[in-house]
């Protein structure tokens, strides 16, 4: 089956954000994406609110229970307590942990999971007590002894961070050895039984080889480049775009 498309809505908040204004509505292109067929929404809540508020959450989770029940609500951050407690309030289907520190503009690395396996462990046991599917944010090069310290913190899954891939748009052999990088963490982590996400600056041309190479891969998660492309396709038409490009 082709992986799953999550549609980040990060970007769309932050333009909203540049005006004290409800539009763009965050939940309004929300259930146009998932109207179009996308498989669940993603929403990344920093501490500083500077794009997805706290106040979208509950929004957000009443549109996919009221009008789309079958897809899935993803809520990434870095596990301080007041992001513990909003997931446990919102009761996403699936947490993706990340190492971010509150002041970087995005994420950029993934975990050290030998150095915080302890910690990811106590806040992995205390999330799956809502319910959820953990993922957790891993380098595009992890080693066999983080993917082993990842299983260990009893998650489900792991979401490659695909930055440095998505940056090789220009350059076919860059990007292919990237790409290459990708395929053999996904195969380490499918080995330790943890099943593989993908996500940062993947676009329309950039899917269909990482499908090709990681043929299991469960779920994507885009934001940047598919509200970039709906700017000229609109919603509807670039999710249906992403959805060809994943394969389905």
């Amino acid at each position: 089956m082709p992986a799953k498309l999550s549609v980040n809505l990060n970007a769309i908040a932050l333009l909203r954000n540049r005006r004290d204004l409800p539009w763009p509505s965050v939940t309004g292109l929300g259930r146009i994406a998932l109207a179009a067929g996308a498989h669940g929404l993603t929403v990344h809540p920093r501490p500083d609110q500077r794009h997805t508020r706290n106040s979208d959450l509950p929004e957000l989770r009443a549109l996919i229970d009221d009008e789309f029940p079958a897809a899935e609500f993803n809520i990434e951050g870095y596990p301080t307590g007041d992001f513990l407690a909003l997931v446990e309030a919102a009761e996403p289907e699936q947490v993706t942990l990340v190492p971010d520190d509150p002041e970087q503009p995005t994420s950029d690395h993934g975990w050290d999971f030998v150095a915080n396996r302890d910690m990811l462990k106590a806040i992995v046991a205390r999330l799956k007590k809502t319910g959820a599917r953990i993922s957790l944010f891993c380098d595009p090069d992890a080693s066999e002894e983080q993917i082993a310290a990842a299983r260990a913190t009893g998650a489900d899954r792991i979401e490659l961070y695909t930055g440095p891939y998505g940056g090789c748009h220009d350059d076919a052999e860059k990007a292919a050895m990237e790409l290459e990088r990708l395929g053999k963490t996904a195969e380490l982590a499918r080995a330790a039984e943890l099943d593989v996400n993908a996500g940062h600056d993947l676009t329309v041309a950039s899917l269909p080889p990482l499908a090709r190479r990681i043929p299991d891969l469960a779920e994507v998660s885009i934001g940047h480049g598919l509200t970039a492309d709906a700017l000229e396709h609109g919603m509807a038409g670039t999710v249906r775009r992403f959805l060809t490009a994943s394969g389905w």
